[in-house]
């Protein structure tokens, strides 16, 4: 029994071997992770019907390769929009509630004491009444 025949080290493996095939296990891993953007695309989109959305999770899961490449020619344009909503919505979500939690009005005394002198200036309050509410803004 001659077991060398069917040993194969790494040396016997050329480089340009090597590198087809990481660049095919790349080339894999890129497609799966379109496949799942593809998917949660498909989930995402509230113009689509429920029938429409059935049949483009079945045209991916049934054909996978094809479906895919379909989906990404004829909608491609709607995936980018789509994924940028939903990243404004994340962010403005985030925002209010940061400033929820902060508990801050957005504006200062700082800010109203400005906005009163710029009132008393044009001319649509008086002295007294400017005083007034520099005093209930201060205390």
């Amino acid at each position: 029994m001659n077991s060398d025949a069917n040993l194969h080290l790494a040396y016997d493996y050329p480089l340009l071997g090597a590198f087809w095939t990481i660049m095919w296990i790349f080339l894999w891993i890129i497609w799966i992770v379109l496949l799942f953007r593809v998917v949660v695309d498909i989930f995402r989109d509230d113009e689509l019907s429920g029938w429409g959305k059935t049949g483009w999770l079945v045209f991916t899961i049934v054909l996978p390769f094809l479906g895919v490449l379909v989906y990404v020619l004829a909608r491609g344009k709607g995936m980018g929009a789509r994924e940028r909503a939903h990243a404004r919505a994340q962010q403005e979500q985030m925002d209010r509630y940061i400033r929820e939690t902060a508990g801050s009005t957005g504006t200062t005394g700082t800010d109203e004491l400005a906005k009163l002198s710029e009132i008393r200036a044009r001319g649509d309050i008086t002295d007294e009444e400017f005083q007034r509410a520099k005093e209930k803004i201060l205390h």
